[in-house]
């Protein structure tokens, strides 16, 4: 499994409209083949920057399940719009403790 960590800050005043952009398109990420589990959250200290927290089965699955998908284009054309700039992405993996 590897998370994907999706840092997003918004443009100001886009926030509620992000966030209704994001219910709507959480099926679509959600169901996505390899997707284990979908989670948004928004910033306290900065109310315009959101962390997509996404399990995956492996990188291969989100590029080629998802990024390389008309699943990915639909998402981004609800949430893209309320983007500040491109957000950054990367995969992380679990350390045993």
């Amino acid at each position: 499994m590897v998370l994907e960590v999706a840092l997003i800050d918004v443009l100001p005043g886009h926030e509620d409209a992000f966030a209704a952009a994001y219910a709507e398109g959480h099926p679509v990420l959600a169901g996505a083949t390899g997707c284990r589990s979908v989670r948004m959250t928004r910033g306290i200290e900065s109310p315009t920057r959101f962390v997509l927290l996404v399990e995956w089965d492996s990188v291969e699955a989100h590029e080629k399940n998802f990024r390389a998908t008309e699943r990915f284009d639909r998402w981004r054309a609800l949430i893209g719009p309320h983007f500040a700039g491109p957000p950054v992405v990367e995969h992380f993996l679990d350390v045993p403790a």
